[in-house]
């Protein structure tokens, strides 16, 4: 989850944001399912925009984490955003 930056625009950040995340669909092995969802609701403790990740298994965190792909990407959401909050987790049967 990330709080976007206001400058230009929150809005035209939001969408750049959520472009530059969805174009690691189907590039990244072991990277099953991804979502992009913008906030629409003003709320102080509200995020600005979410990525919802589903990896194939643990090995393709790793391999999605540090991919060349998602290593371009990353500075150009930093340019974007303020703040970032991550979890990693498994399900459990």
């Amino acid at each position: 989850m990330w709080r976007i930056k206001n400058q230009p625009s929150k809005k035209i950040n939001a969408a750049q944001a959520k472009n530059l995340l969805e174009s690691m669909r189907e590039k990244i092995p072991g990277l099953i399912k991804i979502e992009v969802g913008i906030n629409f609701i003003e709320d102080i403790n509200a995020a600005d925009l979410v990525l919802y990740t589903e990896l194939k298994d643990q090995a393709a965190l790793t391999i999605y984490q540090t991919h060349p792909i998602h290593e371009a990407v990353k500075p150009l959401l930093r340019d974007l955003t303020t703040e970032r909050r991550v979890i990693d987790y498994v399900l459990e049967d």
